[in-house]
């Protein structure tokens, strides 16, 4: 029982003959394991109903004749309460939280060993893996709880750690604006450049205002009155919903419609914020790690950025093929 309602539960059974390829046998396995079932035995597989769970049984069971075996989908009637609690036991998901959690606190003690790139990447990877345990986590209680909050502290260190003052998401909607009215202008955002303000410096120059100044702040509380800043909080480009700062820049100057930069888009984002992988994001985030070790300062970071965020452009405008 959930709430004083019961559960429903999908049976789902499959036999595949002999003759059924052996990459048959363990495409079978693997899907079935990666929607997170519960296994009553070899072959009985169950599942909480949802229109969601009914259609991935539906799809294996396509694929499951396909190859010459059979499969049967069953809903299951009302089960009593204590039999409902054994089935719910067969979904406990606690070990795999454990486990993220040993992992979370690794990377926080090995903080100091590791430069930007690499704990971010591992918070990444750290965020997909608790994403791939969220999604089989039917009757979710304490220890997802614990392995987010514990994902939120690790991010919230790594910010304080490499990027103070990150901004915050932003509300409200992304005005689009006259680039001629952003000519000559100076631009400031917070020193030592990662991910968001060197692609949104690039940016800026490159498409927006080719006289462009940049001054890198110590804290966004120097920002001078007459400069436009960006990637802080109340800065005049930052973080909007679910947009970064690059990509905001993109909507307020309608370059948002341009498919290489709407690409690089992508990337900034995945690196910057996590979400969908992108093929080319580890490789541009190790070469701008070498860059800025070897920069010395933000300018020279910024100059050696460039030909690698234009050469990034121009693959993503087609202009390879």
């Amino acid at each position: 029982m959930i709430a004083g309602m019961p559960i429903r539960w999908l049976l789902f059974t499959t036999s595949l003959s002999g003759r059924a390829a052996s990459t048959a046998r363990v495409r079978l396995w693997r899907a079935l394991k990666d929607l997170g079932v519960g296994s009553l035995r070899d072959g009985v597989s169950l599942l909480p109903a949802t229109a969601g769970t009914r259609a991935a049984f539906d799809a294996l069971a396509r694929e499951v004749g396909a190859e010459g075996g059979t499969a049967w989908l069953l809903e299951l009637p009302a089960q009593t309460p204590p039999v409902d609690e054994a089935l719910i036991g067969l979904f406990d998901r606690s070990t795999d939280y454990a486990e993220l959690l040993q992992t979370l606190t690794l990377v926080a003690t090995g903080l100091t060993t590791l430069d930007e790139g690499a704990a971010r990447r591992a918070m990444r990877q750290a965020a997909k893996s608790l994403a791939d345990v969220e999604r089989s986590d039917f009757f979710p209680g304490p220890p997802r709880d614990q392995a987010r909050a514990a994902l939120a502290g690790l991010e919230a260190e790594i910010n304080r750690q490499f990027s103070p003052q990150e901004p915050s998401p932003g509300s409200g909607e992304v005005q689009r604006l006259d680039p001629a009215a952003f000519q000559g202008r100076l631009w400031a955002t917070r020193r030592h450049l990662w991910v968001d303000r060197v692609a949104s410096a690039w940016l800026i120059r490159r498409f927006v205002d080719p006289g462009a100044r940049f001054l890198w702040l110590a804290a966004p509380a120097d920002c001078p009155p007459d400069a436009l800043g960006f990637d802080y909080d109340g800065a005049d480009f930052s973080h909007v919903g679910d947009k970064v700062t690059f990509e905001v820049l993109l909507a307020s100057f309608g370059l948002d419609t341009e498919p290489g930069l709407t690409r690089l888009g992508q990337l900034v984002h995945a690196l910057d914020a996590g979400g969908l992988p992108v093929a080319e994001a580890a490789g541009f985030e190790a070469m701008l790690a070498g860059l800025r070790d070897a920069a010395a300062d933000d300018d020279a970071l910024l100059a050696a950025a460039t030909p690698l965020l234009d050469a990034l452009h121009h693959t993503y405008s087609g202009a390879r093929a």
